[in-house]
């Protein structure tokens, strides 16, 4: 007998549902449940996919077929290929992620992919959603959360904002098969960040995480009709892409309001690009200081000089603050131990909304990853807030310790 919030799930109508529940909230017979309901829809092609062959295998092939055959639907089962052929001419068929060029050219009228979070995010955007267009098949994403970087996240976030798309979440505790007292049990041998994570499918920011200091306190609306005429431009000197912020002064520190990435670009048109949006106003830049040497004009000019010959006002430091620093200096701005909020960001700067979420260590180091194109925008920001306000030291500063309104 299906749970209410199981039944909600089931009566659902949309066509891409993304369902984020606790373990044991009996995902599995809601799997099966579905499966069968589209395949009772003769000539339907219809899939089960797990991470593994052994993981589909040992998850709901045998509880597929007690209950395919309860019905009295079987035709015919393929043990060899997991595959179950109905009475009325469809086909559910087990498949695994880790082999998903297999599943190209087929086309479905539905598919479940179960624990999601661990499977490649292109057996979904390469091989099933082509393969459910023809027949404008649906799909239902299960899973426990795995973090803020994985993709399960991202899917769960479309479901909440797209059309034809919607999304659950359940804890453990709402799928009523797991007793009070195993519960409590539980939260005696499992650590709160983890006991969130797989009993109440909350996604944590996850191992490894560089800007632990964001969350979605620091993600506001900029509700000034007006923006001031004096402007500031974070900015990280790339070629593809020229990345940068724009903030504006407040009373507690400063908010950004707008976000700027260019691909195979340069220096000037990240100039080109700003004056475009915002005319005339002045620019107080705060860029990466390898600008004063790197080069990423075609005339020869430093990034830097370009952007003084825009007529802006440029702030950096002469050497390279220490890429740790720059990290502790964001962190702080986000949120102080005192609870105090120095950096808000617009929620459509999407980018560098990202960016804070997912940049993250080399597993196993204090090494920020840069191969995953996170860094571009996290780099940008810390440059001005590290530059606006640096975490204190005993040493001697080497400028005036600056609030936030001395530029």
């Amino acid at each position: 007998m299906l749970s209410i919030p199981q039944t909600i799930i089931c009566t659902d109508e949309s066509r891409f549902r993304v369902v984020v529940a606790g373990r044991r909230f009996g995902k599995t017979f809601l799997a099966t449940r579905e499966l069968a309901r589209f395949a009772r829809v003769p000539e339907q092609q219809v899939f089960y996919i797990a991470p593994s062959y052994r993981q589909a295998k040992q998850i709901i092939w045998e509880p597929l077929k007690s209950k395919l055959s309860s019905l009295n639907w079987i035709e015919k089962p393929n043990e060899s290929d997991l595959s179950i052929k109905l009475i009325n001419g469809s086909t559910i068929a087990l498949r695994s992620a880790d082999n998903f060029d297999s599943m190209r050219g087929v086309g479905l009228n539905f598919a479940v992919f179960d624990e999601f979070a661990d499977q490649d995010y292109r057996v979904w955007s390469e091989v099933i959603r082509p393969a459910l267009s023809d027949k404008e098949g649906h799909a239902m994403f299960i899973g426990t959360p795995k973090g803020l970087g994985n993709h399960l996240y991202d899917v769960y976030q479309q479901g909440k904002t797209l059309p034809n798309w919607s999304s659950h979440t359940y804890t453990t505790a709402d799928g009523g098969n797991v007793s009070l007292a195993e519960l409590e049990d539980a939260k005696r041998d499992l650590d709160i960040r983890t006991y969130r994570q797989e009993y109440e499918a909350t996604f944590e920011t996850y191992a490894g995480v560089i800007y632990y200091g964001f969350t979605d306190a620091n993600i506001e609306t900029y509700k000034e009709t007006d923006i001031p005429q004096q402007i500031l431009v974070f900015c990280d000197f790339n070629v593809s892409p020229m990345s940068a912020v724009v903030a504006v002064q407040t009373s507690w520190g400063h908010h950004i309001i707008d976000e700027v990435v260019i691909y195979n670009s340069n220096t000037n048109e990240l100039v080109d690009e700003v004056k475009s949006r915002y005319g005339a106003r002045r620019v107080t830049a705060f860029p990466d200081p390898a600008g004063q040497q790197r080069k990423t004009s075609a005339n020869g000019q430093t990034d830097i000089k370009i952007l003084e010959n825009a007529g802006w006002q440029v702030k950096y430091h002469r050497s390279h603050p220490g890429v740790k620093d720059r990290i502790n200096a964001v962190n702080s701005a986000f949120s102080s131990v005192a609870g105090d909020i120095k950096i808000k960001i617009d929620p459509r700067c999407k980018r560098t909304i990202e960016s804070f979420r997912k940049h993250a260590y080399k597993e196993g180091t204090t090494v920020p990853d840069k191969d995953a194109g996170w860094d571009h925008m996290t780099d940008a920001v810390g440059y001005g807030v590290e530059y606006l306000h640096p975490i204190k030291r005993d040493a001697a500063p080497q400028r005036p310790q600056g609030t936030w309104g001395a530029y």
